[in-house]
């Protein structure tokens, strides 16, 4: 059957290479990752020497002052003077040594779904295993004197602690006389405020740049996927979003974008990121490298042009330093707030931008209106399948008419025998004589794949679907559905191999995928009928992994489409095959008279 050729293609192309890279490389991928990073981190053995910083873009950096060493956070951070920070959503440490961000919690995010489970760190000394830090500084000359970096010790003035309402102010006066007043301040979300008055008390005029970089010594344990962008990312003025992955810097040992105004720069992970904003006036040269001096370490740098300070003058530079969760309204408000150009992009919303940011929106409109994104997935299925409602009907109502005029194609294939042109010839004048286009049921489904990519992305790498719960035992909508059938579900003491893992959610999901597929009669050609039998198998075994929301979703909008396309077919006077195909299953097939 034609129809049911275009409708098995068409599923094909939209998640077959989907589902089979999640099932066949990435899962193996991640267990395979994750042996291999308890090994390391068992037998690491870090050289204990300073770790220098190679040549930024035009000129050198300064070293940043770390010694690697196997020291706990806990002693990292009680070895330096520090002032502490506490918002509603940060807590942690500002280190006076280098005015450096490498002690920063985040209070409203837990490592599992237990509340009791620690809080995410996110960034921690540099000479820990897992040094992850960001710090603003200056390169100067012989004639500025020496100019804040990462050994530069700041002294504090007034208050102790850095909140929403209480900033701090570190000040540093040089060998010159040249002195640097540091203010910073922090919202009550993940975006803090540096700004540095510089005042020259010499007799002659200083030149000096700034930069600022974010260094982290170990990348993710967990692989990265192809539909999310994890690693090095920023916006370099006119020559727009800059994204590479951890492999392709470790291979190119550093990329330089080029000068830009305007732009930002940092580290992205799934969930979390990193992220200066430089001065947006003035134009500075971006980099992002991978360096192997002493102790491997990644980093996303800036480096802006020379400022030149009069005798007696002060000058101003102020810099953004985003630390946190990527809250897609809390983004959102910097990037207008702040006029940081194309800051929405901190989040991987992918090829399908316009798609997939609008269908969050909605998702995020329904769960606070219900309080719940499991059912907020429910109803934004329902305003998809209303939004598509004429191409859905225009779908069935083509699958209707094909099979109306069945009898006749059968009639045509005897009449014509082995001639293939002329069958297609009369095959093409009854779809023109009963006004049948047999493309109309394949169309409406292409157009449906971004949608369903859309999604996917939402549900995968927006942190509102983190440990967001649904009902009874679905904790993390962004995670599989823990349960499985191996141990009925939990009831037998012991934990399923990945690969048998099957749970209750993707078992309803094939359900619902072998009913829609039932509503239509059974192809005659042999390697279609196995396909429409073992498709829903194949697929309830590949879906097993994918986050219990994604199934959900298809799960729900199987039903709706069964609904759907079973009111048309009544509507059309076409009879609903579904019934007898079940029938079918458990009535055996009489044998063929000899």
């Amino acid at each position: 059957m034609e129809n049911n050729r275009n409708y098995f293609v068409a599923i094909a192309l939209s998640v077959l290479i989907l589902v089979a890279w999640q099932f066949f490389y990435v899962n193996p991928k991640m267990e395979k990752d994750r042996v291999a990073a308890e090994k390391a981190q068992q037998t690491q053995q870090v050289q204990q020497q300073p770790a220098t910083q190679p040549t930024a873009p035009g000129q050198t950096l300064p070293g940043s002052g770390a010694i690697p060493g196997g020291e706990s956070r806990d002693q990292a951070i009680a070895k330096s003077a520090r002032v502490a920070i506490d918002t509603p959503a940060l807590s942690g440490s500002i280190n006076l040594t280098g005015a450096r961000f490498d002690d920063l919690k985040l209070k409203g995010y837990h490592e599992t779904v237990d509340p009791k489970s620690p809080v995410i760190t996110l960034l921690s000394p540099a000479d820990t295993v897992d040094g992850y830090f960001t710090e603003i500084g200056y390169i100067g000359s012989d004639a500025t004197g020496a100019v804040p970096g990462p050994q530069t010790v700041w002294t504090l003035a007034g208050s102790d602690k850095l909140t929403p309402s209480t900033p701090v102010t570190l000040t540093y006066t040089n060998d010159k006389g040249t002195t640097f007043t540091r203010t910073i301040s922090v919202d009550d979300r993940y975006m803090f405020q540096v700004v540095d008055s510089i005042k020259n008390a010499t007799s002659a005029p200083i030149s000096l740049s700034s930069y600022g970089r974010v260094t982290r010594f170990n990348k993710p344990t967990t692989p990265s996927i192809y539909v999310l962008h994890e690693g090095f990312i920023g916006v370099a003025g006119d020559n727009g979003l800059q994204e590479y992955g951890y492999s392709k810097i470790e291979d190119d040992k550093s990329v330089e974008p080029g000068k830009a105004t305007g732009g930002w720069l940092g580290i992205t992970d799934k969930y979390w990121a990193t992220a200066i904003v430089p001065p947006q006036a003035t134009p500075f040269d971006t980099r992002f490298s991978h360096f192997t001096d002493g102790r491997a370490r990644y980093q996303s740098d800036y480096k802006g042009d020379a400022i030149t300070i009069a005798p007696g003058q002060t000058s101003e530079v102020k810099n953004l330093v985003f630390a946190g969760a990527k809250e897609v309204p809390v983004v959102d408000n910097y990037e207008v707030a702040y006029a940081i150009p194309n800051f929405d992009k901190l989040i991987d919303w992918g090829w399908f931008y316009f798609i997939t940011k609008p269908m969050f929106k909605m998702m995020d409109f329904f769960f606070r209106l219900f309080g719940n994104f499991g059912v907020a997935i429910l109803i934004t299925t329902i305003v998809v399948k209303l939004l598509f409602f004429p191409l859905a009907n225009r779908q069935y109502a083509s699958m209707a008419n094909m099979k109306k005029v069945q009898p006749k194609m059968e009639e045509l294939k005897k009449k014509f025998g082995d001639d293939r042109m002329g069958l297609q010839q009369a095959m093409m004048q009854l779809y023109k004589d009963e006004k049948i286009n047999p493309l109309a049921g394949c169309w409406p489904i292409l157009i449906q794949i971004p949608v369903f990519f859309a999604l996917y992305k939402v549900i995968y790498i927006t942190i509102e679907m983190r440990h967001a719960p649904f009902f009874g035992w679905i904790k993390d909508l962004s995670a599989p559905d823990p349960t499985t059938i191996v141990n009925l579900f939990g009831l037998l003491p012991f934990d399923a191999p990945a690969f048998l893992h099957l749970g209750v959610w993707p078992i309803i999901m094939g359900i619902t995928m072998f009913l829609q597929m039932r509503m239509n009669p059974t192809p005659p050609d042999p390697t279609q009928a196995m396909l429409f039998t073992w498709m829903p198998v194949v697929f309830t075994f590949m879906l097993a992994s994918f986050p219990a929301g994604l199934v959900i979703y298809w799960a729900w909008n199987n039903t709706l489409s069964i609904l759907q396309q079973g009111i048309i077919m009544k509507r059309q006077g076409v009879k609903i095959e579904l019934f007898d195909n079940l029938k079918g299953l458990f009535t055996k097939k009489p044998k063929p008279a000899e």
